[in-house]
């Protein structure tokens, strides 16, 4: 049963979840999402039943002292709401219910029923997933984001891949899957986690989702530490590149592959999304005839698709963002895409 007394009403709902496990390389996701329940002081409101969805034995729970008394905290996950902006403030308001939690164990079908049920009860009419998978891209260059969604008309209301992946998935594909059939509109975004370095964290991959999930509600997104965390990151990826020389070389190799690839899309969109999101951040606002302008959020737009911006439409890798568990050895398989 879903209970959700306490909770106002929200202004403009979008969902944005992200899951650990298999489609979260690097943590970037994962860790996409907590960095917007810290900015933006999310308030849980709801936990789902661990015993329902995960098996204790993958994902094992945490003992852990509060003020001496010893706790356990079990695998599970949990929805908070975000209030972004405020009354009479500067922009406009919008809530998030942010989902985080790591990817079930079983009853998927029953999982994400229940996270759609919470979004129906919430009156959200956007779900943002948040992906990351291991691929073939260099670390110093801009971490790529796919944008795709399964539901045709929100493909080509904002101009997006619509998803063609036959294959091995995780939770986002059946989230997502789960609100085409619910005919909620869903967006998945991927980011590109270089395969030789694979580890957590990975900041500047999150640093990327956030970006994309800014530029695909027109809301600015505060950033705190983590871009000066992404360039601490590219150095210390840098350095221990330079101490291999057939590591160094095969990035090298990334890097002209990706250059040779990018080189005919270089054009003034991109130096005119930084503006648009410097000028968000500086005065919280969102330029007139964006999809975050006053007037018009994703309930507005996606009812009207002639309001929204014209977004580059870009070609998903093949597997769509399905990877399988990151290799030990730190090497791509053919499920990473």
């Amino acid at each position: 049963m879903i209970e959700l007394e306490g909770i106002p009403e929200l202004v403009d709902p979008v969902m944005v979840a992200a899951f650990e496990g298999w489609n979260d390389a690097g943590d970037a996701a994962s860790a996409a999402v907590a960095h917007l329940e810290r900015e933006w002081k999310g308030e849980v409101f709801a936990a789902l039943d661990a015993e329902d969805y995960y098996d204790f034995q993958v994902n094992r729970p945490h003992m852990w002292l509060d003020s001496g008394v010893r706790r356990v905290t079990w695998p599970t996950t949990r929805l908070s709401v975000a209030r972004v902006g405020s009354e009479g403030g500067p922009g406009r308001r919008r809530d998030l219910v942010l989902v985080r939690g790591i990817e079930p164990s079983m009853r998927w079908r029953s999982f994400c029923n229940e996270i759609l049920g919470f979004a129906h009860e919430l009156g959200v009419e956007l779900v943002v997933v948040l992906g990351a998978l291991l691929g073939d891209t260099p670390h110093t260059r801009p971490v790529p984001v796919t944008s795709v969604t399964s539901d045709e008309e929100l493909a080509r209301t904002l101009d997006l891949e619509e998803s063609r992946y036959e294959g091995p998935t995780g939770i986002v594909g059946i989230l997502q899957e789960a609100c085409a059939h619910a005919g909620v509109p869903a967006v998945s975004l991927w980011a590109a986690v270089p395969h030789y370095v694979s580890q957590p964290p990975n900041p500047k991959a999150s640093l990327a989702l956030l970006n994309s999930l800014e530029d695909l509600l027109g809301v600015g997104i505060p950033l705190g530490d983590l871009p000066e965390d992404a360039r601490a990151w590219q150095l210390g990826v840098d350095q221990l590149a330079a101490e291999d020389s057939e590591v160094a070389e095969y990035v090298q190799s990334l890097e002209q592959v990706r250059d040779t690839a990018e080189l005919p899309e270089a054009s003034g969109e991109a130096i005119a999304k930084e503006f648009e999101r410097y000028l968000r951040r500086r005065d919280g606002s969102t330029p007139p005839g964006e999809p975050g302008s006053s007037g018009s959020g994703p309930g507005s737009y996606l009812r009207d698709p002639g309001s929204g911006r014209t977004r580059p439409r870009r070609r998903p890798p093949a597997s769509e963002g399905e990877q399988g568990p990151p290799d030990p050895g730190g090497s791509d398989d053919a499920d990473d895409g």
